[in-house]
C-alpha cells in the first residue's frame, strides 16, 4: 500500500514537473509576449520576465521592440526633369504595439520593406535632380511620412528614413563637372575684374597725387630701379622721360604737304596760245572746255599736258579778222565744205 502511494506521488510530481516545464516561458527585456488562447488574442500582453501559459492551449508570440535597421534596395527611376537615377535608402523603425504587429499584419518587416521601396520610387518621380543631391533633408521627411502613414495601423512607427546614395549616369556626371568648372571660372573672372577695378581706382588716385607733386614720380621711379636692381643685378635700367618719347614721335611724323594738281583754269590758259597759233575756230575751245562749272579735275596721273595733239591740216592762212567758217569750197585744200571743217574742229577739240 505504501509502495503504491509512493509510486502515485512520484507520478504526480513527474507530471507536475513536465507541466511546469511545458508552461514556463521567459520574456526578455526588449520583447513583449502576445498570448493566443485557442486562437483568440488575450487582452494582456506579457511583460518581460518569467511567465506561465497553458500548455497545448496557449501559444506565446514574442515580439521584438527594438529599433530595426532595414536597408532599402536601390530603386531606379526617372526624376521630374527627366534624368535617370538609381537611389537606395535605409529605414529605421520599431514596434510600438505588439498585439497589432501580430494580428494586423502577417509579416510587418516584409510589409515595411515593400512600402519603403514603393515610397522611394514615388519620391524619385516627384523630385528633381537638384533636390536629390542638395535637399535631401526635405526628401527624407517626405519619405518618412509616406512610410509611416500605413505603418501606424500595423503597430509600427518609422523612426527615420535616410537616402544613402544617388547614382547618376556617366554622361550626367561629366556634364555636371563641366557646369561646375564653368561656374568656378566665371566666379574667378568676376573676382579678377573686381580686383582690376579697385586697382585702377587706386592707380588713378595715385596718378592725381603725383601730378600735384612731380618729385613723387621721380621717387617712385627710383624705387622701381632699386627693386629691379635687387632682383636682377645684371640688368641695367635707363629711365627715359615719356615727354621725350612724345617729342620724338611728333618730330618723326612732320607736316605733310599735299601735291599740287592741275586745275581746269590753268589747262584752259595753256591751250589758248596753241589754238590762236593754229587759227582754229573758237567752237573747238568751247567743246574742249565744255565742263560743268565747279567740277574739279579727277585725281589721276594723266593731266591736260598728256593729251595727245592731233596734227594740223595744211590749209591756207585765214585773213585777219575773217572767221574761218566763211571760207568757200575752193579755199579748202581738200575741197570740203565749211560745215565739214567745223565738224572736224569739234572732233579735234573733243579728243
Amino acid at each position: 500500500m505504501v509502495e503504491e502511494l509512493v509510486t502515485a506521488g512520484a507520478a504526480v510530481l513527474s507530471c507536475g514537473a513536465v507541466y511546469a516545464m511545458a508552461a514556463a516561458r521567459v520574456v526578455k527585456q526588449y520583447e513583449r509576449g502576445v498570448v493566443l488562447r485557442l486562437g483568440r488574442l488575450m487582452p494582456h500582453v506579457r511583460e518581460p520576465g518569467f511567465t506561465m501559459i497553458v500548455p497545448m492551449v496557449d501559444r506565446l508570440h514574442k515580439v521584438n521592440m527594438q529599433i530595426v535597421t532595414m536597408p532599402v534596395p536601390a530603386q531606379e527611376g526617372i526624376t521630374r526633369d527627366n534624368v535617370t537615377v538609381r537611389v537606395d535608402a535605409v529605414v529605421y523603425f520599431k514596434v510600438v504595439d505588439a498585439a497589432d504587429a501580430v494580428v494586423q499584419v502577417e509579416d510587418y518587416r516584409f510589409a515595411v520593406s515593400q512600402m519603403a521601396q514603393t515610397s522611394l520610387r514615388s519620391i524619385i518621380g516627384k523630385s528633381e535632380l537638384d533636390d536629390l543631391l542638395s535637399n535631401r533633408e526635405k526628401l527624407n521627411q517626405g519619405l518618412e511620412l509616406m512610410i509611416d502613414s500605413p505603418a501606424l495601423g500595423w503597430g509600427v512607427t518609422v523612426d527615420r528614413v535616410e537616402i544613402k546614395d544617388v547614382s547618376l549616369p556617366e554622361t550626367m556626371k561629366r556634364s555636371m563637372a563641366r557646369q561646375a568648372e564653368a561656374d568656378r571660372e566665371r566666379r574667378a573672372r568676376v573676382i579678377n575684374a573686381d580686383a582690376e577695378l579697385q586697382a585702377s581706382k587706386k592707380l588713378a588716385e595715385a596718378a592725381t597725387q603725383m601730378a600735384d607733386a612731380p618729385s613723387a614720380l621721380q621717387l617712385r621711379l627710383l624705387q622701381t630701379v632699386m627693386a629691379v636692381a635687387a632682383e636682377k643685378n645684371s640688368t641695367l635700367v635707363l629711365p627715359i622721360p615719356v615727354e621725350l618719347l612724345r617729342f620724338l614721335e611728333r618730330a618723326h611724323e612732320g607736316p605733310q604737304h599735299p601735291s599740287v594738281q592741275a586745275s581746269p583754269g590753268s589747262r584752259k590758259q595753256s591751250d589758248r596760245p596753241a589754238e590762236s597759233a593754229t587759227g582754229e575756230q573758237p567752237g573747238a575751245e568751247a567743246v574742249f572746255e565744255g565742263e560743268a562749272p565747279g567740277l574739279e579735275a579727277p585725281e589721276s596721273p594723266a593731266t591736260a599736258a598728256e593729251v595727245p595733239e592731233i596734227p594740223e591740216r595744211p590749209e591756207a592762212p585765214a585773213a585777219a579778222g575773217e572767221p574761218s567758217h566763211r571760207q568757200g569750197d575752193g579755199d579748202h585744200p581738200n575741197g570740203q565744205s565749211s560745215s565739214d571743217s567745223g565738224t572736224g574742229t569739234a572732233i579735234t577739240g573733243q579728243a
